[in-house]
């Protein structure tokens, strides 16, 4: 059993900290943390009501690696599980090094002033875990996450070598809102318009940003319009199977968000550069736009309908080709009885839990930095199932599409 230290009580930090409190043979002892403590609060009180499961709360300024560090070391932390924002997975990471604990994120590292995301600066923190003698698990939401997972299980139990995989990602959920994201609207909206890029025949190949675009039809879900983007995984999956020919990420998007989306770029609300809007006060119209959007954690109680993202892998075993769809459909209305958040929260919040309880349970441990797709894809996989993420297989035929 392990000591649990949760960063960020948003949405994604509502639901791991629920599903932690599920799994007390796991956790010992559970601690939110927070730059605004009365969300902590809030999340800790609906756990006692409906679990009877005490969460311990403190606020943290994240940002800050000493005063991180000591409340680390302060709760007994065994685990940190950065659920907070990617800007700060260096700094929670250092605070790991410096207190003395294992650390797990559901995404990559991303520099606030600049739309850029790359695992390189984490990658470079290997050595010092080893040192350590800790542990970093890098990536452990959905996508990046259970779908790194999924191309490992295909790796390790169906093919003999992987050649394709496309990563493949539906919300057919409905809020209600005109326009709203679905989760932090800064990093939505950077991972949106920035140019996409994917990986074929040993090369990254650069596009304009959504100038990609098919029809998909997603099982028990339905057919939608997804569009090419650059994803984190793709670039760890290619690192960690080198004999992928080509890996592409796909996301689902309305016509309707998408012109709000166009205008908002068109009139200069999606910048991430400060602006003097009165005389001694600047705020970036990116910010500005967070502060006017609804809420992403807000929208759980409004959302209907269900999400389904897998991957499908191409490849061969014995010699012949085959082609396979691994997938995961979860229940808007489902998650939020559950846990109070919808399913863009359940469904990264529930595998950064599994995340934590692999390492808890010492299932997946190496010191070090790691992604996923670096161990055994099963036992994941199995929490999946027990912990309210069932998953699916289909095979697929492997004409040309």
């Amino acid at each position: 059993m392990a000591n649990l230290l949760i960063i960020g009580a948003g949405g994604v930090g509502r639901v791991a900290t629920f599903k932690a409190a599920m799994n007390t043979q796991s956790f010992e002892k559970i601690t939110l943390a927070s730059r605004t403590k009365s969300k902590c609060d809030a999340i800790a009180n609906d756990i006692k009501e409906k679990l009877g499961v005490e969460v311990d709360t403190y606020r943290v300024d994240a940002d800050n690696v000493d005063e991180t560090a000591k409340l680390i070391k302060k709760v007994g932390a065994d685990i940190v599980l950065n659920v907070a924002l990617p800007y700060q997975d260096l700094t929670i990471m250092d605070a790991c090094l410096k207190a003395g604990a294992d650390y797990v994120d559901t995404a990559n590292y991303e520099h606030p002033d600049e739309a850029k995301f790359e695992y390189k600066l984490q990658w470079a923190k290997d050595e010092e875990f080893k040192n350590a003698k800790k542990m970093a698990l890098l990536g452990s939401g959905f996508d990046p996450g259970v779908t790194n997972v999924f191309v490992a299980y295909a790796a390790q139990y169906l093919f003999d070598e992987i050649e394709y995989v496309d990563i493949l990602d539906c919300n057919a959920g409905d809020h209600g809102y005109p326009f709203a994201t679905n989760f932090n609207p800064e990093i939505n909206i950077r991972e949106i318009t920035q140019k996409g890029k994917y990986y074929e025949n040993g090369e990254w190949k650069v596009i304009e940003p959504m100038s990609i675009k098919m029809d998909w039809e997603y099982p028990k879900v339905g057919v939608y319009p997804s569009y090419l983007l650059y994803h984190e995984e793709l670039e760890s999956l290619v690192k960690n199977f080198p004999s992928i020919k080509r890996i592409r990420f796909f996301m689902t998007f309305s016509d309707k968000y998408l012109k709000h989306l166009e205008v908002l770029q068109n009139v200069g609300m999606t910048d991430i550069k400060p602006i003097e809007i009165c005389e001694g006060c600047e705020i970036s119209p990116m910010e500005f736009l967070k502060k006017v959007l609804p809420d992403p954690a807000s929208l759980g109680e409004r959302t209907k309908g269900k999400t389904n993202i897998g991957c499908v892998v191409e490849g061969i075993k014995d010699g012949k080709k085959r082609k396979v769809y691994l997938y995961q459909i979860c229940d808007h209305e489902c998650a939020y009885k559950e846990t109070g958040a919808q399913c863009v929260s359940y469904t990264t919040g529930v595998p950064a839990m599994i995340g934590a309880k692999m390492i808890a349970d010492k299932k997946w441990y190496k010191e070090g930095v790691h992604n996923m797709e670096e161990f055994d894809a099963k036992p994941f996989l199995d929490e999946l199932n027990i912990q309210g993420l069932p998953w699916e297989m289909i095979e697929l035929d492997t004409k040309e599409d």
